[in-house]
C-alpha cells in the first residue's frame, strides 16, 4: 500500500475515533478520558512493536528521540484539547476544526522542514479553513 492509502485509513479511523470518542467523554472528564484513551492506544503500540518491529530502540538517535518526545507532548496537548471540545460541542462541528491541522501542517512544514507550498497547497490549504470556518458555524 502507498502513502496515500495508509492517509485515507487514517483519515478513516480518524472519522471513527472522533463518534466513538463524542460518546465516551458524555459522561466523563476530558482528561480521564485521553488517559484511558493513551493507555489502549500504549498496550496496541507495544504489542505490535514487539510482534514485527526489527528495530532495538536503543539503536534509536537521541535527535529522533528528542523529538519524538515533544511529538508525544503535542499529540497528549492535542488530545486533550480535541476531548474537551467533543464534550462541548458537537462532533460533526469539531472534527472539522481540528482538521485545520493540515493546514498547520502545511505551513509548518514549509517553515521549518523547508518543503515547497504551490499555489496547489494554498488553494487546497485555504478550501479547508473555509469548509471548516462553514461547518462550525452554528
Amino acid at each position: 500500500m502507498s502513502w496515500v492509502h495508509w492517509a485515507i485509513a487514517s483519515a478513516g479511523f480518524a472519522g471513527v475515533t472522533a463518534i466513538l470518542a463524542k460518546v465516551g467523554v458524555k459522561d466523563v472528564q476530558p482528561d480521564l478520558a485521553t488517559a484511558i484513551r493513551t493507555v489502549v492506544i500504549l498496550v496496541l503500540s507495544w504489542a505490535i512493536v514487539f510482534f514485527r518491529v526489527t528495530q532495538s530502540v536503543t539503536s534509536i538517535s537521541m535527535t529522533s528521540w528528542l523529538f519524538l518526545v515533544l511529538s508525544g507532548f503535542a499529540t497528549g496537548a492535542s488530545w486533550l484539547c480535541y476531548f474537551r471540545a467533543l464534550q462541548l460541542g458537537p462532533a460533526s462541528q469539531v472534527a472539522p476544526v481540528d482538521k485545520l491541522s493540515v493546514v498547520f501542517a502545511m505551513f509548518l512544514a514549509a517553515l521549518f522542514l523547508g518543503e515547497s507550498n504551490t499555489w496547489r497547497h494554498a488553494v487546497g490549504g485555504g478550501f479547508i479553513v473555509f469548509g471548516a470556518t462553514i461547518l462550525a458555524r452554528t
